[in-house]
């Protein structure tokens, strides 16, 4: 009887070690197959609560792994399962399932560039950022004007977050929402003011005046060259209680009333009384006009050394500058009543006379 029941345990013992080897042998030839020989990418989002069944159902019907339960087992054997995380994920069908496991276990979603160029206004990044498809413009205008929001990101009681959200390429997945960039841009924007700021000439003026001024630059001027000269023009002319007299101003005073930029302007604009328009109010205007870069905040506080008062635009992006007014007018003759030399350029009229 005794050795009956050594032969049973020994055949069973026999057949537990082959099913365990069969099993094992299962796994790892299951480990080592690719779904497909022909790659393409698929995207998947795990979503908070769906169970890992269903995930595993999801995986095969896209051909990204071959056999859901197979599947499923082999993330609870490698204790796995229970790592997964919700996330937006970028796969390959050729993804041995080791890979699509630690996809799946990593939390890295998919990321896509969410660009801003030197220059842009809140209203065009607003627009963008609808655009693109990553949330609602009105949802972000709102952002960029809550007092709580501002307070917490600059310590300042500001109107709104424009100047402040910084020109660059940020990374976006599908759940940074607009708080979470806003609130990236204008970190980013502090980390380069600071690196600017020690390299300031300036006195006289706080953050904001500095970043409505470099505001101010950044629109003035699309040749880099000329940023420091351009930033000296406004310096002199806040030291001689001159008014700016600068179009991008104007535009932006509109932008207020209509709520987007509409570059156009008319005779009728430079009259019109708004409270950016420096062609009637003296000093800057009251907040930033759009979100200069680094190099228009760095003309602002280190400006180059002139006796410039006016400067009016070649129609190539560059300017002539002049220290007299009749100077001035003469250029503006050259390059702006003569329709030739505009080429098409609409012509903004000075129509300034200089201070004693």
């Amino acid at each position: 009887m005794k050795k009956t029941i050594l032969i049973l345990v020994s055949a069973l013992i026999v057949l537990l070690a082959a099913i365990a080897g069969g099993i094992g042998y299962l796994g790892y030839e299951f480990s080592r197959t690719r779904p497909s020989e022909s790659e393409q990418e698929v995207v998947y989002e795990v979503v908070s609560g769906k169970a890992f069944n269903t995930i595993a159902k999801d995986l095969e019907s896209k051909g990204l792994v071959r056999n859901a339960n197979f599947f499923s087992w082999y993330a609870k054997i490698t204790g796995q399962r229970s790592k997964i995380k919700v996330g937006e994920y970028l796969f390959k069908t050729t993804m041995l399932p080791d890979e699509v496991l630690q996809v799946l276990i990593s939390g890295k979603s998919i990321t896509r560039t969410f660009t801003i160029s030197e220059g842009l206004s809140i209203y065009e990044i607003a627009e963008r950022f609808e655009n693109e498809e990553f949330g609602k413009a009105a949802d972000f205008m709102k952002l960029v004007h809550d007092k709580e929001l501002i307070q917490s990101l600059l310590g300042e009681n500001l109107e709104s977050l424009e100047g402040y959200l910084f020109p660059e390429t940020y990374m976006m997945t599908k759940y940074t929402d607009a708080k979470g960039l806003i609130t990236n841009m204008v970190k980013r924007f502090l980390v380069v003011y600071n690196q600017v700021l020690p390299s300031s000439q300036i006195q006289g003026l706080d953050r904001n005046q500095i970043v409505t001024l470099a505001s101010i630059v950044e629109k003035e001027t699309g040749a880099p060259e000329e940023r420091p000269l351009i930033a000296s023009i406004f310096h002199n002319r806040l030291a001689k209680k001159m008014k700016l007299q600068t179009d991008p101003t104007i535009i932006y005073g509109k932008a207020e009333k209509l709520q987007k930029i509409v570059v156009n302007i008319t005779h009728a604009d430079l009259l019109e009384p708004t409270r950016y328009n420096t062609y009637v109010i003296d000093g800057l205007p009251p907040t930033p006009i759009c979100n200069p870069g680094k190099e228009a905040l760095l003309a602002t506080v280190k400006p180059a050394h002139s006796n410039y008062f006016y400067f009016v635009s070649k129609n190539d992006g560059t300017h002539v500058f002049s220290e007299e007014y009749k100077d001035h007018q003469k250029a503006v003759q050259d390059f702006q009543v003569n329709a030739k030399a505009r080429e098409g350029h609409s012509w903004r009229e000075l129509n300034e006379k200089p201070k004693k």
